[in-house]
């Protein structure tokens, strides 16, 4: 018999130490053979116990590799020349990758083969390898980092009198069957590579910032630290009414709670980018990433329906009593601003899930001043209506004059962006916005031209090509 080294074979004179990285790289990739007694010439010298040295090399293998790969390998003896030699057949692992355990799910202690030889294999492979052994959901991949403390994530068990054990987060998945830590318990762990960044700004657009500030650490340290933040900037405003002094704070406590509570728990951690919050003087906007999961839309959500994307992130956050079992987050939001002009928004893409919440007191304040005046505008002309008085607005020309409250002004190609349609489309919209409000609210607009010239209070705008004349038509 020949021995001669190649992709799937490997020749040892004796039993070394480096034996493991062959043993790995074989069970990391199409499997292999290993031929101890062997030089690299492929001169046969022999091994003087056989079953001595299939032992070694098989307590080896079990102290020295993670996870188990003893039920991949398979000893036998063969005699060539008079010789002794130790043949050791290692199959695929299917608990891939195999590493060593003292260096960890590193490229230092990942092996695979390349050419003749076992090399450390790269990130992206070793991810590539456990995304097909543990499958596509993120938080039950086996963590990259295995040396991780979980300090947070015990001080908010303690706090609830709950028990976290070795037993308990394998209860909760934070450790798999192999022992070894999952995704969920980086997430948990002091060591969470994820951050949210939270910047507030001056006015209604991001043009100057007041302050910027990222956020790392055990998505509990994160949750606690990110609620205080915006708790020290959510300001109260009082107003009399009567003998009773009423406070009221920029944004529901609640509603703010469950927005945050909704960027953790549903996050897609498969991206690595930051989940974003940004305060400015009417509103936080909340921009968690990774859209809807597959096979949900945003009107199941706002019906009430929940399938979450990180279900034992979930769980844990349950078990804490921080969200409950079904999806009621949105609804709370909701109801926090029953009372309320403006409701918070949600808008989705395809890779982002975005929760605006209206500054309250801005409502108020705005509501006791001047109610809301639309403006259409035309090149040279310009008229108004109040908005209290609009009935019946559909979904599509609220979105529209949502957009023109922040912005001014709005073009026939931003409102096909905004919804979605095409340019034609967006066009047909808006001129029928005009014709039929311009008409049925002409009481509220000015009766002259030279009024319509100078009315420059207005606060919200739509541009539109249409001329002058016509819309003095539909006026009168």
């Amino acid at each position: 018999m020949v021995f001669q080294e190649s992709e799937t074979v490997e020749l040892k004179e004796v039993v070394v130490d480096d034996i493991r990285k062959e043993i790995i790289a074989f069970a990391n990739c199409d499997g292999g053979k290993l031929y101890i007694g062997v030089r690299d010439d492929g001169t046969v010298v022999g091994v003087d116990n056989p079953d001595r040295t299939a032992l070694q090399i098989s307590n080896m293998a079990r102290d020295a590799i993670k996870p188990d790969i003893t039920m991949f390998m398979y000893y036998g003896t063969i005699e060539e020349n008079g010789k002794k030699i130790v043949a050791i057949d290692i199959q695929r692992g299917t608990d891939r990758p195999y590493y060593i355990a003292k260096k960890g799910m590193r490229p230092e202690g990942v092996y695979v083969r390349q050419g003749y030889s076992a090399v450390p294999a790269t990130d992206t492979a070793i991810r590539h390898m456990i995304k097909e052994t543990d499958g596509d959901r993120f938080e039950a991949m086996r963590s990259l980092n295995q040396d991780l403390t979980f300090n947070a994530v015990k001080k908010a068990f303690e706090q609830r009198n709950v028990d976290f054990g070795v037993q308990q987060m394998r209860t909760l998945k934070i450790i798999d069957s192999d022992g070894l830590y999952s995704n969920l318990a980086m997430l948990l762990s002091d060591q969470c590579t994820h951050t949210i960044k939270v910047a507030v700004f001056q006015g209604t657009d991001q043009t100057v910032f007041r302050d910027r500030k990222e956020f790392a650490g055990s998505l509990m340290q994160q949750m606690n630290d990110v609620y205080a933040f915006i708790d020290f900037r959510n300001q109260t405003h009082a107003a009399i009414e009567g003998l009773l002094r009423i406070d009221t704070r920029d944004y529901p406590e609640i509603a703010v709670r469950e927005a945050l509570l909704n960027l953790l728990v549903h996050r897609d951690y498969s991206f690595s980018a930051s989940a974003l919050i940004s305060i400015y003087e009417d509103r936080i906007e909340f921009v968690s990433i990774g859209g809807l999961v597959p096979g949900i839309e945003l009107e199941d959500v706002m019906a009430g329906i929940s399938i979450c994307r990180n279900q034992d992130l979930a769980n844990v956050f349950y078990r804490l009593q921080l969200i409950e079992a079904y999806g009621t987050g949105i609804s709370k939001m909701m109801m926090a601003y029953r009372d309320m002009l403006q409701k918070p928004v949600i808008k989705t893409t395809k890779n982002t899930f975005k929760i605006i919440l209206p500054n309250v007191n801005v409502q108020k304040q705005y509501a006791q001043t001047k109610p809301p005046v639309y403006r259409v505008e035309d090149q040279s002309m310009q008229y108004s209506y109040n908005a209290a008085e609009i009935k019946g607005l559909s979904d599509e020309e609220e979105i529209i004059l949502e957009y023109i409250g922040k912005h001014d002004r709005l073009t026939k190609k931003q409102a096909a962006e905004l919804l979605e349609v095409s340019a034609s489309t967006a066009t047909r919209l808006l001129k029928r916005m005009v014709e039929s409000h311009i008409r049925k609210f002409s009481v509220f607009i000015s009766s002259t031209y030279e009024d319509l010239k100078n009315e420059r209070q207005a606060l919200m705008g739509v541009a539109l090509e249409n001329n002058f004349r016509k819309f003095l038509a539909l006026m009168y």
